[in-house]
């Protein structure tokens, strides 16, 4: 069996460098071309008529005034009389028209008769909630015994509502077809699996579609399936004989795209004299739309400790359904946790971290955070910065720290890799996964230019096609671990065929030869060899072609990663505005690839996690249904100006870089809210319990106005 392995540490050209992204000049100066940018001949504009009542009865629709506008080439009915509509700004109708104009004119022409029925979008009011779901109890250990004979105890309730993925390209395709073959360029996660889902619901053989995804525009876990919009899409262009292009208005994404579900919890934890945790007892909740949400993971990271009871209630509302969002249920987790055990070392008079490092055997991975907690400590100057919450304060601007653990798995997909040498010395691969941002272009290309000891302009790397090698969507942080481990079987396996063809020309046996430097050559004795250009001749006139696959035999990936982060805040107790004005962030991910790469995952991950923490949220209007900030005014991002310094630590070397590579999409964005959260604790003195934290819930914890209900 072949030994797949990554190169020594002292033989690494391109594994561990910082080369810039391949496609980094197309996409900043606008040559890239996203589906959205997408304009075939004879391109028809579809829009979607949406439902503005959260629940409701279709009693009547009529369609025959859009029908007969002028421009308008196929106007589809997508729920109709009879049907029940569950959320506001679901799917009623869709119109395929000459210019976007005219289909929003169309929409306005097609009348709709609703009953309106009941709704219920307040999910923090677990009481009021007619479809709520008990989850059941789990209990381990004696947790009323623990609490009983405890040190010191701490009650909290604290929340967090449901969130937009928000996307900069809205979710949509361009659809054309020929015949019976379907083109589909689509902004989507899932290159390889979507066709299938196409074929499915058009009646077609899913070798009759193609999806094309050179660029997209962020997905963020909310762009694995075609959705009933991309079905529509394709059926109003088959309708129609012509190209559509269907993408949500910014309204509709925010509000029917996926959301990130809502966590709130009742949470008791209690310690004893040394500062051990001892008890865990959390009564949870929460909802993801309709469907209502799992349990989460709690406690979160202290998972082993001894005495802990948890229950779960799954809260319905008449809310479009959760997605995935960047690392599934553990920003909620890591809140909630980390909030209540900064509060019970409070409790203890207990420096946090001091506190955090007398819990780590509870944990998976005590050694790696006692390591991550000290090198954070250090980059933040903790020891000689850090002051209790009880410490005199003068003035309105107060300025405190805060840190959090997080955990994440980030093993690598199912993924098939194509590599082929070409007697010229050229080297391709091609692979059916996607780039949603991350840089998986530039990754394949540095892997497959450092098994072959070419530089990165010498390979060429072509991928966001269904017709390459099928390769898993990009969820769970498993891309980069699936592409690298199929590309590196694949290249080696290549490789050792070119070797076998140069050996007799350099008197040596094919396991004594190396490629490095744009040359092959005996390993030990760099006169004896040749260059690239002329090793690759030696196979002959026809090019050597390999497909790699993971999973598969060789160490190259793992999973199971730790991270910590510190947060520095400033708030203005005057007015409630919380400042981050630095974020420090300590994170594993095994075997780095390219370091530049990962480091952009962890501030895109931090920039994430400040936007949730201060400012984004779903704002449902109890009355209406609907949401009251499905747009990019009252919808609110973090900025530039908002983030604050970014300091990201990468943990390599002996210990880490053996683990092989692990995924690193998720992780980062974890710990922010906990962190900052832990941060304006330290600050003001009390805890804000609800995120994000805007300045009105700021100044209702410092008048000692509670948290959620």
């Amino acid at each position: 069996m072949a030994d797949y392995s990554w190169p020594e540490a002292d033989r690494r050209a391109q594994i561990g460098a910082r080369p810039a992204r391949l496609d980094g000049a197309v996409k900043s100066t606008g040559f890239a071309k996203y589906p959205s940018d997408q304009n075939p001949n004879g391109l028809l504009a579809a829009k979607i008529l949406t439902c503005p009542h959260a629940h409701a009865r279709i009693v009547g629709i009529d369609t025959s005034a859009a029908e007969a506008m002028p421009g308008v080439r196929v106007v589809q009915v997508i729920q109709g009389e009879g049907s029940e509509i569950q959320w506001a700004g679901d799917e009623v109708a869709a119109v395929a028209a000459v210019t976007e104009d005219v289909a929003r004119d169309a929409l306005r022409a097609i009348r709709v008769d609703y009953e309106v029925l009941s709704h219920f979008v307040t999910e923090e009011d677990r009481d009021g909630a007619p479809g709520a779901r008990p989850a059941g109890e789990r209990a381990e250990g004696d947790p009323d015994a623990a609490f009983a004979t405890a040190h010191r105890t701490v009650e909290r309730t604290l929340g967090m509502p449901q969130m937009a993925h928000m996307c900069l390209e809205p979710h949509g395709q361009v659809c054309s077809w020929d015949g019976d073959e379907l083109e589909v360029h689509a902004s989507t996660q899932a290159v390889s699996t979507l066709a299938g889902q196409f074929a499915t619901e058009l009646g077609v053989p899913a070798s009759q579609v193609r999806i094309r995804t050179e660029y997209m525009g962020g997905g963020f876990g909310s762009k694995f399936s075609p959705d009933r919009w991309g079905i529509v899409g394709a059926e109003l262009a088959r309708k129609a004989g012509a190209p559509v292009k269907l993408f949500l208005e910014r309204d509709q994404e925010v509000t029917v795209a996926g959301s990130r579900p809502s966590a709130f919890a009742r949470i008791r934890a209690a310690a004893d004299e040394q500062g051990r945790l001892v008890a865990w007892d959390s009564d949870s909740w929460g909802s993801g739309g309709l469907p209502g949400t799992g349990q989460t993971p709690l406690p979160y990271v202290f998972s082993r400790l001894p005495n802990r009871r948890t229950r779960h209630t799954s809260v319905p509302t008449n809310l479009a359904g959760s997605r995935a969002w960047r690392a599934p249920n553990h920003p909620q987790a890591c809140f909630l946790t980390m909030a209540v055990l900064d509060d019970l070392a409070d409790e203890l008079g207990l420096d946090p971290i001091d506190f955090l490092d007398r819990n780590l055997d509870l944990t998976g991975r005590p050694d790696t955070y006692r390591e991550q907690l000290a090198i954070a400590a250090e980059m933040a100057s903790w020891k000689e910065r850090w002051q209790p919450r009880g410490r005199e304060r003068e003035g309105a601007i107060q300025r405190g720290l805060g840190v959090s653990v997080h955990t994440w798995g980030g093993r690598g997909h199912s993924s098939n890799c194509d590599v082929t040498v070409h007697p010229d010395g050229a080297v391709e691969a091609r692979i059916g996964s996607q780039d949603i941002g991350t840089g998986t272009r530039t990754i394949v290309a540095q892997v497959l230019a450092e098994t072959f000891g070419l530089e990165l302009h010498q390979v060429r790397v072509s991928l966001g096609d269904n017709v390459y090698p099928q390769s898993g969507p990009s969820g769970g942080s498993s891309t980069v671990g699936g592409v690298t481990a199929s590309t590196r079987r694949a290249a080696q396996d290549a490789l050792r065929e070119v070797l076998v063809h140069v050996a007799p020309r350099l008197a040596a046996e094919p396991e004594q030869l190396v490629a490095e430097g744009g040359r092959v050559f005996v390993d030990g004795d760099s006169s004896r060899g040749m260059s690239w250009r002329e090793a690759a001749a030696q196979i002959g006139g026809a090019p050597i072609s390999v497909q790699g696959r993971n999973p598969g035999p060789g160490r190259l990936i793992s999973s199971g990663v730790g991270g910590v982060q510190i947060a520095e805040v400033e708030v203005d107790t005057d007015t409630g505005v919380v400042h981050v004005e630095r974020m420090i962030a300590v994170q594993d991910c095994g075997l780095i690839i390219n370091r530049r790469l990962a480091e952009s995952q962890v501030y895109g991950g931090l920039i994430m996690g400040v936007g949730y923490a201060l400012y984004e949220e779903w704002i449902p209007d109890p009355v209406s249904g609907r949401l009251l900030n499905a747009d990019m005014e009252f919808y609110k991002l973090a900025g530039l100006v908002d983030v604050g310094s970014l300091e990201v630590h990468m943990m390599t070397g002996p210990g880490y870089d053996e683990r092989g590579v692990i995924g690193l999409g998720e992780p980062p964005v974890i710990s922010p809210g906990a962190a900052i959260s832990n941060a304006v604790a330290n600050a003001i003195g009390v805890r804000v319990p609800y995120l994000p934290l805007t300045p009105d819930r700021v100044l209702d914890a410092l008048a000692g106005r509670g948290g959620p209900a």
